[in-house]
């Protein structure tokens, strides 16, 4: 018994062993789909977040956040089959895990086993959970109520070249109100935030859900409304053959693919789009009442203007979440390999999902992971989010690094970044710190500096080196 044991006890230790050396041996690494962030970077994104909430805060919206995770049965169900597929769920924990449906995994129903095993999800966007936001806190706000809100969301997409699967999202939203007096606020936003972010082109693409209601009707195909945008939506990324045989494979008719076939290559002004439309729609209430939509933002965003936009009706526009019921807006950056930015649009019955009816609502998404790659392959960033630290004091000795010390504390006091090197290392050391941190002005105060009361001021981009009396240090033009 005693020799069992011992020995049990030594394959345990192998084993830890063998685990620690292994664990060791390996590279650390993040998941697929998530990204870390160096300094440079988070400079980057607070540029465009601040940019962002700028322009949010001018056009009158109020701050929210909410829990990174909801109940799964929030989001379920909210944003059609494909959505559903994306959502990551979180596995219970402890005595939970016993309330496992076992039959319904016997039976290979896994949906339903999927959710006796989690009871919460991370949010998929941020628009679900300001629906029950809305709802839950309808007595403390005021309507019409215009939030915006800054936080990540996650999906369980698969990652590729500007899709992530943990990525922020900036958004603002107007419930209790369909005035379109807020879509065309939104257009104006859009155009708003990317001109301050001196991104040179771009094109918001809208169109009106109950457009494409119309055609669906019209077509004779009208209980296949989310088959059709679906497959629409992915005009530009299958083409027309792949729309075509997914609207096939979906039950769609042959007679009423032959009739939105056209729509495929809808082509003119927006006014032009909008005449042929009225045609094609005119036995369909609902398609013309799209069409009276659209128009009314489409001819006052004439009449205002916009800074650099380019405003195009686009049919194929469609978006595959369900909640739309109005106007759908995408963004894109001309020029570049990208998908759409920015997007969104109203959907009138979401917070009648959880019970509260009648509640209107419109809404718009800053993809700010995107809006950072395009600004990256552009070189838009402006030269200051690049900088690092405005001074660093290179470490002479105990008598200098006093004088340092002192000398920081004024400089921090007068908003000025600056720091002491730890040690009295080789110089040479020091100033490879300094070009490593980016560092604009190198500070060196030695024995003839601390005589004379004065401190030797190098330009770390020009090499240019100037003498400052320590008293004046702090009145020095440090953002020439």
């Amino acid at each position: 018994m005693g020799k069992t044991s011992v020995l049990d006890d030594t394959r345990r230790k192998g084993y830890i062993c063998a685990h620690q050396t292994l664990t060791m041996s390996q590279k650390p690494a993040i998941p697929k789909g998530t990204r870390d962030f160096l300094p440079v970077e988070v400079a980057r994104r607070t540029y465009i977040f601040d940019t962002i909430r700028k322009a949010f805060k001018t056009y009158g919206f109020e701050p929210i956040e909410t829990p990174s995770f909801e109940l799964s049965g929030t989001l379920l169900g909210k944003y059609g089959e494909e959505g559903d597929r994306l959502i990551f769920r979180i596995l219970n924990s402890g005595e939970k895990m016993k309330k496992a449906d076992m039959e319904a995994l016997a039976q290979e129903n896994l949906p339903r086993f999927a959710n006796s095993l989690s009871e919460k999800a991370l949010r998929y966007d941020l628009t679900v959970p300001f629906a029950r936001f809305v709802v839950q806190h309808q007595n403390d706000i005021a309507f019409p109520f215009k939030r915006y809100q800054i936080q990540p969301v996650w999906r369980a997409d698969r990652p590729q070249h500007g899709r992530y699967q943990e990525f922020f999202q900036c958004d603002a939203d107007v419930v209790g109100s369909d005035s379109l007096i807020y879509e065309l606020d939104f257009v104006q936003l859009f155009d708003e935030v990317l001109t301050d972010l001196k991104l040179p082109s771009f094109t918001i693409k809208i169109n009106n859900r109950k457009i494409l209601s119309g055609i669906a009707e019209v077509s004779g195909a009208a209980d296949k409304l989310v088959d059709i945008t679906v497959a629409i939506d992915k005009l530009d990324k299958i083409g027309e053959e792949g729309v075509v045989k997914e609207l096939e494979e979906k039950g769609v008719t042959a007679t009423a693919i032959e009739r939105i076939k056209p729509l495929f290559t809808f082509t003119g002004s927006n006014a032009n789009k909008l005449e042929m439309m009225r045609t094609f729609l005119a036995s369909s209430e609902i398609g013309i009442k799209g069409i009276e939509e659209l128009s009314f933002v489409l001819d006052q965003t004439a009449e205002i203007g916009l800074k650099r936009a380019e405003l195009e009706f686009d049919i194929t526009l469609a978006r595959g979440l369900n909640y739309y019921t109005g106007a759908i807006f995408e963004v894109k950056a001309n020029g570049v390999k990208m998908g759409s930015i920015c997007g969104g649009g109203r959907y009138d019955d979401l917070t009648g999902l959880f019970g509260m009816k009648g509640m209107s609502g419109v809404g718009i998404s800053f993809g700010a992971d995107r809006i950072y790659d395009v600004l990256t392959e552009l070189e838009l960033f402006p030269e200051e989010t690049s900088k690092g630290l405005t001074l660093l004091f290179v470490n002479f000795g105990d008598k200098e690094q006093a004088l340092c010390l002192k000398l920081v504390r004024q400089l921090r006091n007068a908003n000025v970044s600056c720091e002491v090197y730890p040690t009295n290392s080789k110089l040479q050391k020091q100033m490879k710190y300094a070009n490593d941190r980016n560092v604009k002005y190198v500070a060196l105060i030695g024995e003839n500096e601390l005589q004379n009361g004065v401190v030797q001021l190098k330009n770390m981009s020009s090499g240019e080196q100037l003498s400052v009396a320590v008293d004046q240090l702090v009145d020095f033009e440090w953002n020439v």
